[in-house]
């Protein structure tokens, strides 16, 4: 049964990355009366709003999630939400440390507390492995958000919404990934990383929008969902990308990691495994009442992207780049 069929939907952030590829793919593969795309840039929404060919099953609405009053104007007889409306430019959330706090941490609380006043079936936000043991701002508030989508399963009562979270690793070829600096690079012949021995997970932009709408269907609240992704060496990105240049290390930058996690060997001990994802269980009351399949963890398991099994070699990065 498609739960999107004939329900209202609403998606913070839509004119990014991941909210066009989500509004367009729940247009092309389910049936939804409505969907609503909420942020601030009227001239994406205008762009956007071509994209979709002027569907009238969405509707544009230009507000902050800072601003609860719009968000409850927004919301109203919402069924599904998906929250992916964020600061995430790693060094302007460093240099705006307030207004990172603003959007990620007191946005998202705003989220959830009308989502709540609202009685909305499921909500679903997008967090990242830099939420994960924290190096820098964006990630610390990202761990934040999490913590507060899990616990707002504790304020539902007799309602019957359902708040949880997906986690994954870099989008290939999203707004603000490396990708596109190494394109303007490789003009001029060199290009610079910031340590050879990096490594990093990655998911295409269609495979996350999958990944959400499968977590969607299968959530029951407080869950943080994790996907199973391939790794990838920087130096092998370099190579798929621009294979004639030079490279030029500039060393690490303020709050930034050799690897990443995923999941950390503490969440593994209250997680599930599953064929292609993870699934952090909450360690909260609220939880005891279900039970879900899924094999345990070992103990001192961790899921990072220099200890993964799965790898992107250069000739797959550029399969996915379409040839770049």
């Amino acid at each position: 049964m498609d739960i999107f069929r004939n329900k209202v939907v609403l998606v913070t952030g839509g004119t990014g990355s991941f909210g066009q590829g989500f509004v367009k793919t729940l247009l092309l593969d389910h049936e939804p009366e409505a969907v609503r795309v909420f942020s601030r840039d009227e001239v994406k929404q205008w762009e956007m709003n071509k994209c979709v060919g002027g569907d009238d099953r969405v509707r544009f609405f230009l507000g902050d999630v800072r601003d609860r009053d719009r968000l409850e104007l927004a919301m109203d007889g919402v069924d599904v939400v998906v929250h992916a409306a964020a600061l995430k430019q790693v060094p302007l959330c460093e240099y705006n440390p307030f207004e990172a706090v603003k959007t990620n941490i007191l946005g998202s609380q705003n989220v959830v507390k009308v989502a709540l006043n609202h009685n909305v079936d499921k909500v679903m936000s997008l967090s990242t492995d830099k939420a994960v043991s924290p190096t820098n701002l964006y990630g610390a508030t990202k761990m934040c958000m999490e913590r507060l989508f899990v616990a707002g399963n504790s304020y539902v009562g007799d309602k019957q919404t359902k708040i949880s979270c997906v986690r994954y690793g870099n989008v290939i070829g999203s707004r603000g990934s490396v990708i596109p600096v190494f394109k303007e690079q490789r003009e001029t012949g060199t290009v610079t990383i910031t340590d050879e021995r990096m490594t990093r997970f990655w998911i295409t932009l269609n495979q996350s929008v999958r990944f959400v709408i499968d977590s969607i269907e299968r959530m029951l609240g407080g869950e943080i969902f994790i996907p199973k992704i391939p790794s990838t060496k920087i130096t092998d990105l370099v190579k798929a990308i621009a294979p004639e240049c030079g490279i030029k290390v500039i060393g690490i930058r303020p709050g930034e990691k050799l690897h990443e996690c995923l999941l950390t060997k503490d969440e593994a001990r209250h997680a599930r495994e599953f064929k292609k994802f993870f699934v952090i269980e909450p360690e909260h009351r609220f939880w005891e009442e279900h039970q879900i399949a899924g094999n345990p963890l070992p103990d001192g398991f961790t899921y990072t992207s220099d200890g993964n099994t799965e790898w992107l070699t250069t000739e797959r990065i550029q399969e996915l780049l379409g040839g770049i």
